[in-house]
């Protein structure tokens, strides 16, 4: 794709339709794509290639103007989808959080960094789980897989109202960590597979603002719970239960519900899916290649691109790992009792909802490479309530919890992390191995996160803030080096090979099936 498309704005549908102001050597989007030669497409693997074949031998004219009712259809289909899913994911991940706030650690006797070391335990799973777990999204059916896996992961977030100890807890979080490695991946994957490059942001940002709601809902939940004084089971392994449930009864909605590509979406007709692939193609990616290649694997290792965002990841582990299993017990610190401090964590979810839809809403209506911008403008409002937290005397315990509200917009640097994951590495096994190193290094961070939260630094945790700020700081600078590496290698391929012609573009098209990776299709442009 071209770098200096500009785009008019009248309404959602158009703002994404109307893409046909171009620079030299542009063409239109509703141009017939006719593809020449399929040599070097494997049709056994790549997916969604046959249909593609067939788009190509009709010369079917995606027409941008009769789109619209197409990507709404799938909006209205599997965006919620995606939604709920998501929401239930992070809500889980909340689920120790809240469950601190009542009598957790008393009755299970825990001491000293304990709590730390459950919360972390989590992520050491998570971590096992990363390769596995990307490795198979690219080989089996995505959703088929992604379903299986929240049935598992709902059941052991049941069972956490059996946990007695210290010991059972962190069996318990360890294999919770393991079945939900591969959730956030294949959500990734699902939205890649329908939308183009310039639809991606908006359905990432407003799926990850979900997180938001889950806050809320959670500390809704919680705080109902936390009254159920004389119910067989105390408040805390109510939460357990409760969101395990709610869970386990998603999983087999998701089953039903989600398709594993385009190819075999049943709420689109056969042309309507013929469409979807030709819009999906000008990402030069394909769809997906179900053959994993280790070439692609050690070009990802090689690749510059690949460890900055890692490493962007790693910092929003830290911070995500700190706030998402402490904001309670800071909370509860500024001198609020615990059913207060979960009440008070409503706001952090509105904010963090609207921030990060907001987000997705400016990616989708400006000018195309503004992603790596907003990741650097998402990281100022929680680093400066890190630093309030920091600063303020505990007597100011309102405005102490004013900057604990800002905490949870660290959704919004992650989910530009995937976005540009999504755009900007091209090769299905160049794609999963870098999806495979993120997460690696974004469940260390979470580890390091959980860990550097020392109980006897309660309530204000010094060294908790201070990393958590530091981690801000390097995410921040590694945006602006990332952003001018990207504008770097887009003019070197200008320069080299020319600006983008339409006969350029479909060759590029044609390499996206092939599996070519963004080294080896020199046609591959990067939305950054």
């Amino acid at each position: 794709m071209v770098s200096d498309m500009s785009y008019s704005v009248n309404d959602m549908d158009k703002k994404e339709n109307l893409e046909i102001t171009h620079g030299p050597g542009d063409h239109e989007l509703g141009d017939v794509v006719t593809i020449d030669s399929f040599d070097g497409i494997d049709k056994s693997r790549a997916v969604g290639a046959e249909l593609f074949e067939e788009l190509s031998e009709t010369e079917l004219n995606a027409e941008d103007a009769g789109y619209a009712k197409i990507r709404r259809k799938i909006d209205i289909w599997l965006l919620p989808v995606l939604c709920i899913t998501y929401m239930l994911q992070f809500l889980d991940k909340l689920s120790l959080n809240y469950a601190s706030s009542y009598s957790l650690k008393e009755d299970l006797k825990l001491t000293g960094n304990d709590y730390g070391n459950i919360a972390a335990i989590f992520n050491a799973g998570y971590m096992v789980g990363t390769i596995p777990g990307n490795w198979l999204i690219q080989r089996v059916p995505v959703a088929k897989f992604t379903g299986i896996s929240l049935v598992l992961w709902s059941a052991m977030l049941i069972g956490h109202i059996g946990a007695r100890n210290y010991n059972d807890m962190m069996a318990l979080r360890f294999l919770l960590g393991l079945m939900e490695a591969a959730i956030s991946p294949s959500n990734m994957m699902i939205c890649g597979m329908f939308y183009d490059k310039q639809e991606q942001p908006f359905r990432m940002c407003t799926f990850l603002s979900m997180n938001g709601v889950a806050t809320m809902v959670g500390a809704l939940l919680a705080y109902g719970l936390g009254h159920a004084t004389n119910a067989a089971l105390k408040p805390w392994k109510l939460i357990f239960l409760v969101i395990g449930l709610i869970n386990f009864a998603w999983s087999f909605v998701f089953l039903y519900l989600t398709p594993d590509s385009p190819a075999n979406a049943r709420f689109l007709s056969h042309d309507e899916r013929l469409k979807v692939i030709k819009r999906v193609s000008r990402n030069q990616m394909g769809i997906k290649d179900t053959k994993f290649k280790f070439h692609q694997a050690f070009e990802a290792l090689k690749d510059v691109n690949c460890w900055i965002l890692s490493l962007i990841g790693l910092g929003c582990g830290v911070i995500n790992g700190g706030t998402s299993n402490f904001i309670s017990s800071l909370i509860k610190g500024f001198g609020f009792s615990g059913l207060n401090a979960t009440a008070l964590q409503l706001p952090t979810g509105g904010i963090e909802f609207v921030c990060v839809f907001i987000s997705g809403m400016v990616a989708v209506t400006t000018k195309k490479n503004i992603r790596t911008i907003l990741l650097f403008l998402l990281c100022i409002p929680t680093l400066a309530g890190l630093i309030g937290i920091h600063v303020i005397p505990l007597d100011k315990k309102w405005a102490l919890v004013g900057c604990s509200w800002l905490l949870y917009i660290i959704g919004g640097p992650v989910i530009m992390c995937w976005i540009l994951i999504n755009v900007t590495v091209a090769g299905s096994s160049k794609i999963s191995t870098v999806k495979m190193v993120w997460f690696l290094l974004y469940t260390a961070g979470n580890i390091v996160g959980s860990e550097i939260f020392y109980a006897r630094e309660a309530p204000k945790y010094a060294t908790g803030m201070k990393g958590l700020i530091s981690s801000y700081a390097c995410m921040m600078f590694l945006s602006i080096v990332y952003y001018a590496l990207m504008f770097y290698r887009n003019k070197s391929r200008d320069s080299h090979y020319g600006k983008l012609t339409a006969e350029l573009e479909r060759e590029g098209i044609v390499n996206g099936f092939k599996d070519m990776t963004d080294f080896e299709n020199k046609h591959f442009r990067y939305a950054y």
